[in-house]
C-alpha cells in the first residue's frame, strides 16, 4: 500500500498507521504539481519495480459550499482543477505502472489494474432535484460531475489494456472534509468500499457506485 500526502510529516495518522504495518509507504505528492506527481512516480517506481502498479485511487478533494449569490469565478476554478482536472494527470502519469501490472494478468478489477476516482453522489445529476438540491455547492457537485465524466472517457480509453476504470462514491463520512455531523465514520465507510473494491469484475468498468455497492445514476 502506497499512500501519498502533500506533507508527510504532517500526517500524524499516516506515520502511526505506517509504524504499525510495515507494507505501507508514504510518498510526498501535491497533485496540483507537475513536478511533485513526477516526483512520486519515480518513487513509486522504485517500489514496485517490475510488479507494477494495481490500483490508483484518486482520492485528492477539495470542497466549498457556496450558493449562487456566494460562488466566485475563483472558487469554481480551484474546485475543477483539484477535484476533475488532477485525476486525469495523475492517471496519466502513473498509466506506465498500470500497464505494466495489466500485462501480467487477465480479467478485469483490482487483482490486475484499476483506477478508482472517488466521486461522490453529489455529482450525480439525476439526483440534484427535490430536497436532494437544497445543498448549494455549485463548485463541489459540478466538479465531482466532470470527474465522472473523466471516469467514462478513461474507461473507453483504457479498457482495451485490461484497466478497470470507476468512479465511486465513499458516503457521507466524519472526516475533516465531511464534517462531524455525517452519519458514516472512516471504518464504515472504508470497510465498504475496500467489499466493493474487492468483487470487481468486468461488468463494473465505467460505472459509478457507493461504498455499498450500489449502483447510482450518472
Amino acid at each position: 500500500i502506497i499512500a501519498t500526502a502533500r506533507n508527510p510529516t504532517s500526517s500524524t495518522d499516516l506515520q502511526e498507521l505506517s509504524k504499525t504495518y510495515p507494507g505501507v509507504h508514504i510518498v510526498t505528492l501535491d497533485v496540483e504539481s507537475q513536478q511533485s506527481i513526477s516526483s512520486a512516480l519515480e518513487e513509486v517506481q522504485s517500489i514496485v519495480g517490475n510488479n507494477g502498479l494495481n490500483c490508483l485511487i484518486n482520492n485528492a478533494a477539495i470542497g466549498f459550499s457556496m450558493d449562487i449569490n456566494a460562488i466566485t469565478p475563483e472558487a469554481m476554478m480551484k474546485t475543477f482543477q483539484v477535484n476533475s482536472v488532477t485525476p486525469l494527470f495523475v492517471t496519466k502519469a502513473f498509466l506506465p505502472l498500470l500497464q505494466t501490472a495489466a500485462a501480467q494478468s487477465t480479467g478485469m478489477g483490482i487483482h490486475r489494474a484499476a483506477v478508482i476516482n472517488i466521486s461522490s453522489i453529489l455529482g450525480s445529476i439525476t439526483c440534484n432535484w427535490g430536497e436532494a438540491a437544497n445543498l448549494k455547492s455549485y463548485a463541489y457537485r459540478t466538479s465531482k460531475a466532470a470527474l465522472n465524466m473523466v471516469t467514462r472517457c478513461l474507461a473507453a480509453d483504457l479498457g482495451s489494456d485490461g484497466i478497470l476504470c470507476m468512479s465511486l462514491h465513499p458516503g457521507w463520512v466524519k472526516t475533516d472534509m465531511g464534517g462531524p455531523q455525517a452519519p458514516l465514520t472512516v471504518e464504515e465507510s472504508v470497510s465498504g468500499m475496500l467489499s466493493v473494491l474487492s468483487h470487481l469484475t468486468d461488468k463494473d468498468h465505467g460505472g459509478f457506485k457507493d461504498y455499498r455497492g450500489d449502483n447510482l445514476p450518472w
